[in-house]
């Protein structure tokens, strides 16, 4: 099945929506790309866990493997970084989301990582990407609309990991501008708009190490027919505004000069709609085949407090098998 462009694309999740058929739905970062397919046609090379929705059984892995990373040289990081400094400092953003790809080796296929990662969220897509997110986009239930924004990482086994991540100023201003575009977004597709759930903490596995992230819950009343209009909702608030920055507009125009690639489908969505309820997710922890090599894309977001030499090893940090 071809991808649809962005008009075709969203148009078609109002189609599936207003006739009640469950279905998924994968967009691109920039939206030039979507796919969208009823689940009783969806194609057999296409598997998905999100929640309870899941069209595979787990396959955890039985032999050794080698997991190598060619990180880019923190010159060019710095760079990059600094661009994204000079940007802050001329007041045409607040937060910006800096990513870069990895080449990696490994003797694992992708479905073998697909299948064997451990991830609330996981995307195995024709063999050309997979993603095992731990990051919900937004759900809707009881025409209830929710995002959880994540912002925030720190390694576990830090000393007092969890209060020295809650107490950084750096980290709060970052995760206070992040809700608030994400209430924002949320606000231009529903009403009674709040914030439920403010800094909470989740633990996930990263290889061999913990790492702690932290996200928040903001909701808001959704019209009963939405399903209707999904696509048109979909639009309105993608790109995610944790993979980009705010202000959005302007931010997405700085990185798109800044980052030496496309980023394609990494930090896109992906979802579920089945009669009354959607789960999706964003699309980070990122491998996708190019040719003959495999490329993993990560970043964070820098704000006028960030530390170079700490935003370049949460980068590569970011770069692992969730085994």
């Amino acid at each position: 099945m071809p991808f649809f462009s962005q008009t075709e694309g969203f148009a078609e999740c109002n189609r599936l929506g207003s006739l009640g058929k469950p279905f998924l739905f994968v967009i691109s970062y920039d939206k030039s790309s979507i796919f969208v397919s009823s689940l009783d046609e969806l194609d057999s090379d296409i598997y998905y866990k999100l929640g309870t929705y899941r069209n595979f059984s787990p396959k955890p892995l039985t032999k050794s493997y080698n997991f190598t990373k060619h990180i880019v040289d923190f010159a060019k990081y710095k760079k990059s970084f600094d661009s994204i400094i000079w940007q802050i400092e001329a007041g045409n953003s607040y937060l910006a989301n800096l990513t870069f790809k990895t080449r990696i080796d490994t003797d694992l296929s992708l479905y073998e990582i697909f299948g064997a990662a451990r991830a609330k969220y996981k995307l195995y897509f024709k063999g050309q990407f997979i993603c095992f997110s731990p990051e919900k986009f937004i759900e809707i239930q009881n025409d209830t609309i929710s995002t959880y924004p994540m912002k925030g990482t720190i390694d576990a086994n830090t000393t007092n990991a969890k209060d020295t991540i809650l107490n950084n100023p750096k980290e709060l201003a970052e995760h206070i501008m992040i809700t608030d575009l994400m209430r924002n977004d949320i606000g231009m597709v529903a009403n009674q708009i709040r914030v439920e759930d403010f800094r909470y903490i989740e633990s996930i596995k990263a290889g061999e190490q913990e790492l702690l992230q932290v996200s928040s819950k903001i909701s808001g009343k959704l019209s009963s027919n939405w399903r209707n209009g999904i696509g048109d909702l979909l639009c309105k608030i993608t790109p995610a505004g944790s993979v980009t920055g705010t202000p959005k507009k302007s931010t997405v125009d700085i990185l798109s000069k800044i980052e030496d690639y496309e980023r394609g489908f990494y930090t896109g969505v992906f979802g579920i709609v089945d009669n009354d309820t959607l789960v999706s997710s964003v699309m980070i922890r990122f491998i996708e085949r190019d040719n003959d090599d495999l490329y993993y894309k990560s970043g964070g977001g820098i704000t006028l407090d960030s530390d170079c030499e700490s935003e370049y090893a949460e980068m590569a940090r970011k770069i692992y098998l969730p085994f």
